[in-house]
């Protein structure tokens, strides 16, 4: 009997690391792909070209947003957050620094969207109060300026030649940071809190400055998240762990694969900065960042203890 006992265990043991094993799969199977073709290829010219199972994952798109009832939701906040570039973990949002056979420098992606009007919800401000137009973007991105040899031919000759005009464009390697706007909510009916992006801006080197001794950096534009998940879905990101499996954008952002520090929450005071009122004090204000994320993580908990 002990016997029969142990058999039904292993068995049930044994089927049960099979159906993880096949969940693993499936999962890495729908979040990424390895560089296209290459293995198929018969030409070097194939290589890259998309199989049936990329287009089929495509044309799914990303899963959509599940309906949120305003009355389930009992608690909510909204935080501002910075992936700066020089932590690890963000990395893939700023590199390739140029775009290669089958990767996008991000930067890259969201301003040929936002230009080729497949992202169209683009705002001057992260209250997505004033919509940004093509001939506004257009203006943000390249700045036409003169050489000093053509500020003296002008001076001289009240002329200046095509070749001492030139234009200051921004780059990849002018990206800073992304700065991202999400609102965490307590959902009484799934007994959790959840998370969902709302706002995502790039930080650049501001077109003015650019060049120069001290230059500044500015968020370009904001971009209401939803309705860039198709673009992001679509641009594949690199796997350091596993580069056969690729992941793309939408599935990074929405897990929250990076390294953020909050920099403002909604409050009393017009949602000022942790800097307006932690001032001069970097290691306070990383601190004080910690408390709010604690505090909301504590709800979660709280809703359980009571």
């Amino acid at each position: 009997m002990q016997h029969l006992q142990f058999n039904k265990n292993s068995w049930f043991m044994k089927n049960m690391k099979n159906l993880f094993f096949a969940f693993c799969m499936l999962a890495a199977y729908n979040t990424g792909f390895a560089q296209s073709n290459v293995l198929n290829a018969h030409t070097a010219a194939e290589i890259g070209d998309e199989s049936i199972e990329e287009i089929y994952a495509k044309a799914d798109g990303p899963i959509p947003y599940e309906y949120v009832n305003e009355r389930d939701v009992i608690f909510q906040k909204k935080v501002w957050e910075v992936l700066p570039a020089d932590q690890r973990q963000n990395l893939i949002y700023f590199f390739p620094l140029e775009p290669t056979s089958d990767r996008t420098p991000l930067w890259n992606v969201l301003k040929d969207a936002v230009m080729n009007g497949k992202i169209t919800e683009v705002y001057q401000d992260e209250n997505f109060s004033k919509k940004l137009d093509l001939r506004d973007l257009a203006t943000r991105f390249v700045r036409t300026d003169t050489a000093e040899y053509g500020k003296e031919q002008y001076m001289l000759e009240g002329r200046i030649d095509e070749q001492y005009i030139y234009d200051v464009e921004l780059r990849p390697t002018d990206v800073k940071e992304y700065r991202v706007m999400g609102m965490y909510y307590l959902d009484r009916n799934a007994g959790e809190l959840k998370y969902r992006i709302l706002g995502l801006a790039p930080v650049v080197t501001d077109l003015a400055t650019k060049g120069e001794e001290y230059e500044q950096a500015v968020p370009i534009f904001w971009i209401f998240f939803p309705d860039a998940r198709e673009t992001l879905y679509n641009t594949y990101a690199y796997n350091e762990r596993n580069s056969a499996m690729r992941t793309n954008f939408d599935y990074l952002f929405n897990a929250r694969r990076f390294s953020a520090t909050i920099y403002k929450a909604d409050n009393i005071y017009g949602d000022r900065n942790i800097s307006d009122y932690v001032r001069e004090n970097a290691m306070m204000q990383l601190l004080e960042a910690e408390r709010i994320k604690e505090s909301i993580r504590d709800l979660e908990d709280d809703l359980w203890n009571y």
